[in-house]
């Protein structure tokens, strides 16, 4: 959460921080502000609201600078008011910073800076730091004022507990910038005559694409023309230059008018890329090179246990249906910010995967150490393959799903399902799946994305079906066995964009309590394509009706008769069920997006949300 980008080099700053921030804007868009070098002195603007807030003071004053950091906030200590905007300045004035986390013990830190005179203007986590950081500056006799400033900032945050991705610049050290990194990503974008430094390689991907991705504990100072990584003990960090793998098209919205309607009609290509490579007709199965196992060693593993949070926990969900049905793998689902603080039992051969889109989910990356800390392997299913989480983990599968910009999660949802469905079929034939069912689920699955295609066709007519039902006081939805976390991704991505209260439930537990809520006013969206339980879901829907509930109903196509009960259907394509929740799941996406458009929502940026979520 929250949006750092800072430039120095000899353009002006302001536009390239003003263009980076609104490339960031979906980490966070509370307020937003920028201070600048220039004359010897700081120029700081800031701004509570959207990012245009602060490009309009920008147009008005003009400020100068080729050496600038920049903030985009997502709240956390202090309303989002101007005041509170970063950046923050120290006691003197003189020492500017931005910050990315949460500071925990930032109380007595403030009461012991009040004990010496400090004096706070706001409410913020972030104003201790750059308190400290300009006390120990002060307290430097170093006379080089660039590694006077990178020591400060050390010594600084080695007096915190929490996270932080943190940028810095001095009055005294015009040509410098220092960054540092725990817990909150930081890259290091390297130019010709100019640097970097960005949350997310997407706000300097128009400028570079080499870069530099920090460990936690570094502390880097960048200068127009070189950049210098120190470990937080002092030393040089070992660093890896990268290539960015997407280009500026990739992460703008092009044709269309948000980046989540952008990202439901890439999930065709995603899919495609999720399975590029990764399947053998010769041998039936999945290839996986990236988990680092042998299928000795993957036979051996016993249990495995999926960990996420919000879309990425619904995915494993899935996930867990389709290990345990297709490789019979026992397997359990964990969120993760319960996993990090529960004393779960493991037992020697359990593996666990922890899946995230950023690869940077605080809780998804502490369960990833509480999970190490217990002698598990894990492995990881993310979509950055320079996140902390990739680095961390002991191998693992990456989703190439390319540039995710909308706060509501879209296609690392149907490619993180489609990776795990290649990792069932990869554990199903080492273990029991014949090779004719593995090559008939191989056919299946490069089948889906035509398939996905074709729901998108509808996308009128799911419009209109939201439009009916867009003032709604709430949703319910409902589905069973694999589609009931199809189920609560719909009602997820209903609550996320269109404010409209939704639950996702099993349909049978319609009759133990739901079935109180269900009124003329609020619509019941059941996911009932064609498979084992197909009657099952037709009587709930019947006792829906009996009590005047209306009724969206998302069906395989040749069922027309599931008109005679349901006020409205969708219908997918006729595939297997076992990985009908690639299908399902569009049009739920879709009458999402369309009901939130018809509310005026902003789609792109729904309030109280940020993208990645790397507080706890």
């Amino acid at each position: 959460m929250c949006g750092i980008i800072g430039y120095i080099g000899k353009r002006q700053a302001n536009p390239i921080l003003l263009d980076g921030l609104r490339r960031l804007e979906y980490r966070g868009y509370d307020s937003a502000g920028m201070a600048l070098q220039h004359d010897g002195g700081l120029t700081v603007l800031k701004r509570a609201g959207r990012i245009d807030n602060l490009r309009k003071l920008v147009a008005e004053t003009n400020p100068q600078g080729h050496a600038g950091i920049s903030h985009t906030r997502w709240a956390t200590h202090g309303a989002p008011t101007d005041v509170n905007s970063h950046p923050h300045l120290d006691r003197s004035g003189k020492l500017a910073l931005v910050h990315n986390g949460v500071i925990e013990n930032y109380q007595p830190l403030r009461d012991w800076l009040i004990s010496e005179g400090h004096v706070f203007v706001s409410e913020t986590d972030t104003e201790v730091l750059s308190h400290l950081a300009g006390y120990y500056y002060d307290l430097s006799t170093e006379k080089d004022a660039s590694k006077r400033l990178a020591a400060a900032v050390q010594q600084a945050v080695r007096r915190i507990k929490g996270t932080y991705g943190i940028a810095a610049i001095h009055t005294d050290a015009p040509d410098v910038i220092v960054g540092a990194r725990l817990g909150s990503p930081l890259v290091v974008g390297l130019g010709q005559g100019e640097h970097f430094l960005a949350s997310d390689v997407s706000a300097i991907v128009a400028y570079t694409k080499d870069v530099v991705y920090l460990n936690d504990y570094d502390v880097v100072t960048i200068s127009s023309d070189s950049y210098d990584v120190q470990s937080q003990e002092g030393g040089s960090a070992s660093v890896t230059v990268s290539r960015v793998d997407f280009t500026q098209e990739d992460a703008e919205k092009g044709d269309f008018p948000h980046f989540m309607l952008k990202e439901i009609y890439e999930q065709p290509q995603s899919i495609r890329n999720a399975l590029r490579g990764r399947l053998s007709r010769d041998e039936a199965t999945a290839v996986l090179g990236g988990l680092q196992l042998e299928p000795r060693e993957l036979r051996d593993i016993s249990r495995i246990i999926l960990s996420g949070c919000g879309t990425a926990y619904h995915a494993g969900m899935v996930g867990e249906y389709l290990l345990e049905t297709i490789a019979r793998v026992p397997t359990e689902v964990e969120i993760a910010s319960e996993f990090r603080y529960r004393n779960a039992p493991t037992e020697k051969n359990t593996v666990q995967f922890v899946i995230s889109q950023s690869g940077e989910t605080i809780d998804t990356l502490a369960s990833l150490r509480e999970a190490k800390r217990k002698g598990m392997r894990v492995l990881g299913i993310v979509n950055n393959v320079a996140s902390t989480i990739a680095r961390e983990t002991d191998g693992g599968i990456y989703i190439h799903a390319g540039p995710e910009i909308g706060v509501a999660a879209t296609k690392s949802f149907t490619s993180q399902v489609t990776v795990l469905t290649l990792l069932s079929l990869l554990f199903g034939r080492i273990r029991h799946l014949s090779s004719t069912d593995g090559l008939e689920m191989i056919d299946e699955l490069e089948a889906i994305p035509d398939k996905i295609a074709t729901i998108l066709q509808q996308a009128d007519h799911i419009k209109t079906i939201a439009n009916k039902y867009a003032n709604a006081e709430g949703m319910l939805f409902m589905g069973r066995q694999i589609n009931y976390p199809v189920a609560m991704e719909g009602a997820l991505k209903m609550k996320e964009i269109s404010y409209i209260y939704a639950s996702g439930h099993p349909s049978a537990e319609l009759k133990h309590g739901v079935i109180a809520l269900v009124k003329p006013d609020l619509p019941s969206v059941f996911l009932a394509p064609h498979d084992a339980v197909f009657e099952k879901n037709i009587s709930n829907i019947e006792e829906v009706k009996a009590r005047k509930g209306p009724v969206i109903a998302v069906a395989t196509e040749g069922h027309p008769h599931i008109e005679r009960v349901a006020d409205e259907v969708i219908y997918i394509p006729r595939c297997p069920s076992i990985l009908s929740p690639l299908l399902t799941v569009i049009p739920l996406q879709l009458l999402a997006y369309y009901v939130a458009v018809a509310r005026g929502c902003d789609v792109d940026k729904p309030r109280n949300l940020a993208k990645s979520v790397t507080v706890e």
